[in-house]
């Protein structure tokens, strides 16, 4: 093997480590119980490596009107679990502009619009959850 051809796979395989997003239909904590949605802090161009960094989960029936601390306008990705729903507002006190995601995963809020220019990347500000 070349030098170049073994660096090529050690990329790909540093690639491969990268974050994953999860499956929505077996979306559970560390003690196994079942997560509504969970929100992550990254996202990638390349799908395969979003879903990265802190996430956080939010359970069946969670209503924040306020993001808990550190997480305002943090939320560049998320995976809802099958059969509930996550929904976000762009303000604090469930204000500003609202938006409902169903199960499945968005794997870059960024490509999700907001208004005529904007879009949900780093701009979720309360939540619900319920499934």
């Amino acid at each position: 093997m070349t030098a170049i051809t073994v660096l090529l796979l050690l990329a790909v395989c540093i690639a491969g480590l990268q974050a994953q997003c999860p499956d929505p239909g077996s979306l559970t904590d560390a003690s196994g119980n079942k997560v509504c949605a969970r929100m992550f802090e990254d996202s990638h161009y390349y799908y395969e490596q979003s879903c990265g960094g802190d996430y956080l989960d939010a359970y069946a029936n969670d209503d924040f009107p306020f993001m808990p601390r550190g997480w305002n306008d943090h939320i560049s990705s998320l995976v809802v679990s099958k059969f509930c729903s996550l929904t976000v507002w762009s303000r604090s006190r469930k204000e500003g502009s609202r938006r409902k995601f169903t199960s499945g995963i968005q794997y870059r809020l960024k490509d999700v619009g907001q208004g005529l220019f904007g879009d949900w990347d780093n701009d979720i500000s309360a939540y619900y959850c319920e499934c």
